[in-house]
């Protein structure tokens, strides 16, 4: 499938996409050209406070992606995160993140996004926060990302504007509902893959992928 290559359409703050990442990394670990583009799905206006009740659906939820995927949600995750007064939901920090780490090299941005969402859902960190976040991208070994965080540099913000941009477009171009989406393109032309692909067989997945 040397002809064909992808694009991953997430926030790092969406469970699908945690639950969705052991698929994309075999895609990766296959040699399938695969970028990544954030769509800011949960920053700016998408970005809330967390409450009682917001928690109480997003561990629901968080339970049935965890049953589909075999992606584990800590209870320290759900005391620490969820169940915090006063925590944020806002992926505007974790987006700019990845955005540093893929500054040199756009696949070191699913290094990260690993990173981060093990981070969120199975140590309870909170990734709303710029110097735990460029403590995860150091403990990585993303040591350069994390410099580049810190710093906060204009490039780097007119960087991450211009890749959220992207991924929105794509996103509206192919109508997609929601993320995670795989955009799969062959030959020129693209084609958005159902998302349900990337929670079924890894074989299933390949075939949906032979056919595009």
């Amino acid at each position: 499938m040397q002809e064909l290559s992808a694009t991953y359409l997430f926030d790092p703050l969406c469970g699908w996409c945690y639950g969705a990442s052991p698929m994309i990394e075999r895609l990766l670990s296959a040699g399938i050209d695969v970028r990544l583009l954030p769509t800011g799905l949960f920053s700016g206006s998408g970005a809330r406070e967390m409450d009682a009740s917001f928690a109480a659906y997003a561990w629901s939820n968080d339970q049935r992606i965890e049953r589909l995927s075999g992606q584990p949600f800590s209870e320290d995750y759900r005391s620490k995160v969820l169940n915090k007064p006063g925590s944020l939901f806002d992926s505007g920090a974790a987006t700019l993140a990845i955005t540093a780490a893929g500054h040199s090299d756009h696949r070191k941005r699913f290094d990260a996004l690993r990173l981060i969402q093990n981070a969120r859902y199975a140590t309870g960190l909170d990734i709303t926060s710029v110097p735990v976040l460029a403590d995860v991208l150091s403990s990585g070994g993303l040591v350069e990302a994390a410099g580049l965080l810190m710093e906060g540099s204009d490039e780097l913000l007119a960087a991450n504007r211009q890749l959220v941009a992207q991924g929105q477009d794509l996103f509206r171009r192919h109508g997609a509902n929601g993320v995670p989406a795989l955009v799969i393109e062959r030959n020129g032309r693209q084609r958005l893959l159902d998302a349900s692909a990337l929670f079924s067989s890894y074989d299933n997945l390949i075939a949906h992928l032979k056919a595009a």
